[in-house]
C-alpha cells in the first residue's frame, strides 16, 4: 500500500511519502535502543513533564491538528478538535498520576524490606490505525513513555502526515532523540521489527487478521504483546429506558466517527415493548443526518476514510439483504466524488449475514427485536467480538444483570460507550486483550519485579 495522503472527502491525492529504506529503519531503531537506556534512568518526574508538554502543544495548536486529522481520513473537524482536546487531557492525567501509579508498592513481611517495583520493558513497538489518527497513538505513548519505554511508531499507510506531526510533536515537548520516532513502513515490515531482539513489546489497535499476525509473530519470539481489535457492540433497549435519550444517543453511537470506531454501538436490541417505536424514531433520525464535506460544522456525517471502504461497506449490506435483511432507510454508497455512504438501518438481520457477524465499519445500523431482557443478553453476546456495550433501563436490577452478564471490556448503562483515561480499555474475545489507559494500561508494558531484603 502507497504511503500517501488522499483527501476522502475529494479522492484527490495531496502528497506522497517515499517509505523509510532498510537503512533508514536501521539507524531508528539503533537510535531507539540507545535511547531507552538513558530514557529508563530519566527520573519519572522529567519523564511526565515531557508528556505535559506534549499535552500543553496538542491543546495550543488543536486547530492545525485537527485540520491535519481531517484531511487525512475525514473526520469531522468539530470531532478532530475534540480528538486533539482529549489527548491532551489523557497526557496530563499520566503526567499527574504516574509517580503514584509506578511507585513501589510496600509489602508487609517479618524480617524483610519487601516491595514490587514497576520497570520499563525498553522498546515498543506501537501498530495504529487511521480512524483515530492522534487518540490511538496518544493513549498508547503517554503512560509507555512515562513509565519509561520508548515508542516505534508504525502509523496506518494513509495518515503518514499525522505520524510525523506525532513524531515532531514529542520532540517539540523536550523528548531526547530516539524517545518517540515515526516509521513510514509497509505492513509487511512489522514481522521483522517483532523478531529483532531490541523491540521488547507491541501494542496494535486494528484488524482481527492484523492482530492475529502479530501475536503470532510476536508469540514466536516471546514478546509481550496487547491488542485491540474489531468490535461489533450491542446497545441494548428495556421498556423502562428514557426513549428519547436511548433514540438521540443510538444516532450518536452509530455515527461516531462517520461510523468508524470499534466502540460505536452497530447492534441494537429493542425489547419488542418498545421496539415499534423506538424503530421509527430512529430511522427518521438517521435518515435525516447531514452528510458532507467534514470541514463543515453543519456536517453530521461525512466521507469514509477511503473507495475502499466505502465499497467493503455496500457489499456487506448487500451481502446481508440477499440473505434476507430489510433496508429501512439508504443502503449504498452516494455517487460523486469523495468516499461517501448513507446513514443505513436494516431489520430482520438473519444469523450468519455480515450485518450479523461481522463489523460494519460505517454508518450502517442493525436492529433486533428481543423478547426479554434474557433474550436481549443472548443476542448481545451471540458475537465473536466482546468490546463494548450499551445498555438502556431505569430498572436497577436490570442494570445489575446487564452489567454481569454482557460479555464486553466496558459495559455502560444510560450512556455511550467512550474510552477515558481514568478507566482501562480494551476487550475479550475476539476484540483483543490487555488493557490500555488508567494504571492498568501504564502497567501494562513494565517489569513488575518482586524485590525481597532480608534484613
Amino acid at each position: 500500500m502507497p504511503i500517501e495522503t488522499i483527501d476522502p472527502a475529494t479522492g484527490q491525492r495531496v502528497r506522497v511519502f517515499a517509505p523509510h529504506t532498510a537503512a533508514d529503519v536501521e539507524q531508528r531503531l539503533a537510535r531507539a535502543a540507545a535511547a531507552a537506556r538513558a530514557w529508563r534512568d530519566t527520573p519519572t518526574a522529567e519523564r511526565a513533564r515531557v508528556v505535559a508538554r506534549a499535552g500543553a502543544r496538542l491543546d495550543d495548536d488543536r486547530e492545525r491538528y485537527a485540520r491535519l486529522m481531517t484531511l487525512e481520513m475525514g473526520k469531522l473537524i468539530g470531532a478532530a478538535r475534540d480528538e486533539a482536546a482529549k489527548c491532551a487531557a489523557a497526557c496530563r492525567f499520566y503526567a499527574e498520576h504516574a509517580h503514584t501509579i509506578l511507585a513501589p508498592k510496600r509489602v508487609p513481611v517479618d524480617g524483610e524490606q519487601a516491595r514490587v517495583e514497576f520497570h520499563p520493558l525498553g522498546v515498543v513497538l506501537a501498530v495504529m490505525p487511521w480512524n483515530f489518527p492522534f487518540w490511538q497513538v496518544i493513549r498508547f505513548a503517554a503512560p509507555a513513555l512515562v513509565a519509561g519505554n520508548v515508542a516505534l511508531l508504525k502509523h496506518a499507510s494513509n495518515v503518514p502526515q499525522c505520524a510525523l506531526a506525532l513524531e515532531a510533536l514529542f520532540a517539540d515537548a523536550g523528548a531526547p532523540p530516539g524517545v518517540f520516532q515515526t516509521l513510514l513502513i509497509p505492513s509487511a515490515d512489522v514481522a521483522g521489527l517483532l523478531a529483532d531482539p531490541r523491540v521488547a513489546a507491541a501494542t496494535l489497535t486494528g484488524s482481527e487478521d492484523a492482530g492475529s499476525q502479530v501475536a503470532m509473530t510476536a508469540g514466536r519470539h516471546l514478546k509481550k504483546t496487547v491488542l485491540e481489535l474489531g468490535g461489533s457492540d450491542p446497545f441494548i433497549v428495556m421498556p423502562s429506558a428514557d426513549l428519547d435519550r436511548a433514540v438521540e444517543t443510538a444516532v450518536r453511537a452509530r455515527t461516531v466517527n462517520n461510523g468508524q470506531s470499534c466502540i460505536a454501538a452497530k447492534r441494537f436490541i429493542v425489547h419488542e415493548a418498545v421496539a415499534d417505536a423506538f424503530t421509527e424514531r430512529f430511522v427518521r433520525a438517521m435518515a435525516a443526518l447531514i452528510v458532507g464535506h467534514p470541514m463543515d460544522d453543519r456536517t453530521q456525517v461525512g466521507p469514509l476514510a477511503s473507495p475502499r471502504l466505502a465499497a467493503d461497506l455496500e457489499a456487506q449490506v448487500r451481502r446481508s439483504v440477499e440473505l434476507g435483511a430489510r433496508v429501512l432507510t439508504g443502503g449504498r454508497r452516494i455517487d460523486g466524488a469523495g468516499s461517501y455512504f448513507q446513514p443505513t438501518v436494516l431489520a430482520d438481520v438473519p444469523p450468519g449475514s455480515p450485518a450479523y457477524a461481522d463489523e460494519l465499519f460505517g454508518p450502517v445500523a442493525s436492529l433486533f427485536r428481543a423478547r426479554d431482557l434474557d433474550d436481549a443478553i443472548r443476542i448481545a453476546n451471540d458475537t465473536r467480538f466482546g468490546l463494548g456495550a450499551s445498555a438502556w433501563t431505569r430498572d436497577a436490577a436490570e442494570a445489575r444483570r446487564l452489567a454481569r452478564d454482557l460479555e464486553a471490556g466496558s459495559v455502560f448503562v444510560n450512556a455511550m460507550v467512550a474510552s477515558d483515561p481514568r478507566f482501562p480499555f480494551g476487550g475479550v474475545k475476539t476484540s483483543g486483550y490487555g488493557r490500555e489507559l488508567s494504571g492498568f494500561g501504564l502497567r501494562e508494558f513494565v517489569n513488575v519485579k518482586t524485590v525481597r531484603v532480608r534484613l
